[in-house]
Formats: structure tokens, C-alpha cells, sequence
């Protein structure tokens, strides 16, 4: 499975790798791969994951998911 989400809050290389860490360390994900300009992280996974265990992680990483 493959979903694209828009990630409010990063500014930095650093702010990229953290939101792939915390996306890397849900269960389910085999790649967590973010755009720093387009503000987007594209994740894979096994299977669907739900977008409320995504937002999570995202929010306690100190970042925000933007719904389109």
C-alpha cells in the first residue's frame, strides 16, 4: 500500500529525518520517504495503516498532518 500525506511544521534536513524515523518505527511501514520542498512524506506499508496511528506519530514528533 502506498499513501502520499502533506506534513505541516518542517523546515530542515533535520525536521525530514525525524518525520521518516517516526514513520519507519510504525508497524506495518517498509519505507517512509519525505519531500523537504513539496512538504509530503510518501510511506509504504504491508498493509493499511490507520491515519489516526500516522497523525499520532506525526503530532508527537511536533509536526502537523495537513488534510486536504
Amino acid at each position: 500500500m502506498k499513501k502520499i500525506i502533506k506534513v505541516d511544521g518542517m523546515h530542515c534536513n533535520h525536521c525530514k529525518m525525524r518525520v521518516e524515523k517516526v514513520l519507519k518505527a510504525l508497524s506495518g511501514v517498509t519505507s517512509a520517504v519525505v519531500n523537504l520542498e513539496e512538504k509530503t512524506a510518501e510511506i509504504e506499508s504491508d498493509f493499511e495503516i490507520d491515519d489516526t496511528a500516522i497523525n499520532t506519530a506525526i503530532d508527537d514528533a511536533g509536526f502537523k498532518v495537513i488534510n486536504n
